[in-house]
């Protein structure tokens, strides 16, 4: 097998509009593509680097918990790499996403919030802090 050269994460959001203004215009993630279909449309964004981060339950449960204080998230949870968590939880909610939980310091040294957002995804903001 070769080995694969980009995640994409597909989704259906209701308000495509209201969508891609949200993730293009506001978090300002690159548009890459924008094709239609018959009555359709689709735009791909680029969020940087990707990587799949696969957790048990318990693991989920114990992130849910850190970041919001109880267990919140479905399967799928989106996070971003920001330069500043708090400044993009801002700007985001200013945007229409509901802030489910403020940029919290995690034990892993990264300052996380956590979003209700368009289409229906469940967002973590977060900023590596460096060091120990």
């Amino acid at each position: 097998m070769t080995g694969v050269r980009e995640l994409r994460l597909v989704v259906t959001a209701d308000d495509y509009d209201d969508a891609l203004r949200f993730y293009r215009d506001v978090l300002g993630l690159p548009e890459r593509a924008a094709f239609s279909s018959d009555g359709g449309r689709v735009t791909i964004l680029d969020a940087g680097r990707a990587t799949l981060e696969i957790a048990d339950p318990p693991h989920a449960e114990f992130i849910d918990r850190v970041e919001v204080g109880q267990r919140v998230a479905g399967r799928i949870r989106v996070a971003f790499e920001v330069d500043d968590s708090e400044r993009a939880t801002r700007t985001l909610e200013a945007a229409g996403a509901r802030v489910i939980a403020e940029p919290t310091r995690t034990p892993w040294n990264s300052l996380n919030a956590r979003l209700a957002a368009p289409a229906g995804l469940q967002l973590t903001l977060f900023t590596e802090l460096g060091g120990e």
